[in-house]
């Protein structure tokens, strides 16, 4: 039988060799070292009140009946504990204040905290002190800088009241090479699951290798795709904020393929759009040897261009260091954008005008900004310098920059100043600081794990005009960039590749 060939029994051996590999990536992740980690659950969050409007009321009696205020009470039992690999140590934290996490029960207002620990780890409670850190304030705690051997933990009974129970629950803080996120948690009142996490996920894993071997056995196109070097030129031009990830890759393609000449030239989203389609109306030899990136969607009016998806890319406000202004809600980055706030008192920051570094229009960042941020265009330009307005009428100093780095240079050298950037191009960068949207950081991590809904994001397109030959450069390239070593590079630089599994569902979906 035709099935039964070599080259699908060497397609089977391949694709259970995959799936061992799996298996084993799976366990090495869990027993090998490789990162810290801090994981986070509720283990309770129960109502002690007579008038809450979620839950089951309790009878009360004592103590919680006499209390005024106790009416809407409620406990929370909030577990605390080293999931990782590695140890943790005080200095691991890696937030600026004394304290090391901060815990925030939202709608509630703390009114009690009581630190337990697990038999055999009494030195924990010596790190529990106001001297260390802790303390809380309306609904946020302050958790101390605890160290925490592997498998370590404690837990917070919290008494809190003025919420509903079921209200969200969020640990913030970070680690240096770690993370800080929530697991799982199992109650006594829980059923177990029959299958583990890892089972399931292997399980997943396991179907669909074998439903896409099937229809690679099925459905095969007998035509090779394009792989392997190819020599010549190619021009990749658009994206300022995608230019590091692009000169990196071609670098290294270029080292790997020897023949191959690739220059990055970018001159931002939209012009790089239009200078590929100009390009292509001129080339009377189908498709020319130019790939244009794109933040978001081209504009309308190229029919003739197509699309690779590349990655999710996530964006983020900057401001001046001497700013004090941590978090932003979108309504008030609104009317930032439109002029209605002159200055930053009106926000609760010094008495200092506000100045507004903008891209100009041909940039992807600045198109992604007005819509998924702004829901609209920026207002017009008024200053030259950044600092003067040259029209006297306008309500705001805005100036327009040609590039993501002369953006992040020039806030970072303006007292008062606000742009945008790509995230991880302005992540440590001395001089300015980054915000968070209406409480949302800016993280490629929880985007990965479904936490984010950080409303600054896009995909990053790869456009080409038509479909190049199969041996051709810019093929070899895109189907490079889409692999292995290309998705290492998109990932080093803080972005998530379309190829993967998380980032396959993101490109598909938005």
């Amino acid at each position: 039988m035709e099935w039964l060939s070599a080259e699908n029994v060497v397609a089977v051996g391949t694709a259970v060799i995959g799936v061992v590999a799996s298996a084993v990536m799976v366990w090495y992740e869990r027993r090998v070292p490789r990162r810290k980690r801090i994981g986070y659950r509720v283990q309770m969050d129960n109502p002690i009140g007579d008038d809450v409007r979620s839950g089951r009321a309790n009878v009360r009696l004592g103590l919680f009946d006499e209390t005024p205020g106790m009416t809407d009470a409620t406990l929370v039992l909030l577990r605390i504990e080293n999931d990782g690999s590695q140890s943790i140590a005080g200095d691991d934290y890696t937030s600026r204040e004394r304290h090391g996490l901060t815990a925030v029960f939202t709608d509630r207002t703390i009114r009690g905290v009581s630190v337990t620990q697990p038999p055999g780890t009494e030195h924990l409670m010596d790190h529990f002190t106001p001297a260390a850190g802790l303390s809380y304030e309306d609904g946020v705690l302050r958790i101390p800088r605890v160290p925490l051997n592997r498998g370590e933990h404690f837990k917070l009974l919290v008494l809190l009241s003025g919420g509903d129970v079921g209200r969200e629950i969020r640990l913030i803080g970070g680690l240096r090479d770690g993370e800080v996120s929530p697991n799982r948690s199992t109650t006594p009142d829980d059923q177990p699951p029959l299958f583990s996490r890892a089972a399931r996920l292997i399980t997943v894993l396991l179907t669909v290798c074998v439903v896409t071997l099937a229809l690679i056995v099925v459905l095969r196109d007998d035509s090779p795709p394009p792989i392997g070097c190819e020599k010549g030129t190619l021009t990749v031009t658009g994206s300022t904020a995608f230019a590091p990830v692009m000169s990196e890759l071609a670098k290294k393609y270029e080292q790997d393929c020897e023949g191959a000449d690739i220059v990055v030239d970018a001159h931002g989203s939209t012009a790089g759009v239009r200078e590929l389609g100009e390009a292509g109306a001129k080339s009377s030899k189908g498709s020319p040897p130019v790939i244009a990136l794109s933040d978001g969607p081209k504009p309308s009016g190229f029919p003739q261009l197509r699309e690779n998806r590349v990655a999710v890319s996530v964006f983020v406000l900057v401001v001046n260091d001497d700013l004090p202004v941590r978090n932003l809600s979108l309504a008030d980055v609104r009317r930032l954008y439109r002029g209605e706030i002159k200055n930053w008192k009106q926000l609760g920051g010094p008495d200092r005008p506000v100045l507004l570094v903008s891209r100009d229009a041909n940039s992807g960042t600045r198109q992604v900004f007005q819509r998924r941020v702004l829901g609209r265009g920026e207002i017009a330009n008024s200053s030259l310098d950044c600092v003067h307005k040259d029209d006297a009428t306008a309500p705001v100093v805005r100036c327009e920059l040609d590039s993501t780095g002369q953006v992040l240079s020039t806030v970072a050298g303006l007292p008062g100043a606000i742009g945008y950037s790509e995230l991880n191009l302005a992540t440590g960068y001395k001089g300015l600081h980054q915000l968070t949207l209406d409480g949302h950081a800016a993280s490629v991590e929880d985007l990965e794990h479904g936490t984010s809904a950080y409303p600054y994001r896009e995909i990053e397109y790869a456009y080409t005009y038509g479909q190049p030959p199969a041996d051709s450069l810019a093929s070899s390239f895109l189907t490079y960039i889409s692999r292995g070593n290309g998705q290492d590079v998109i990932r080093t630089h803080g972005h998530l590749p379309c190829g993967t599994p998380v980032g396959l569902k993101i490109c598909g979906t938005n």
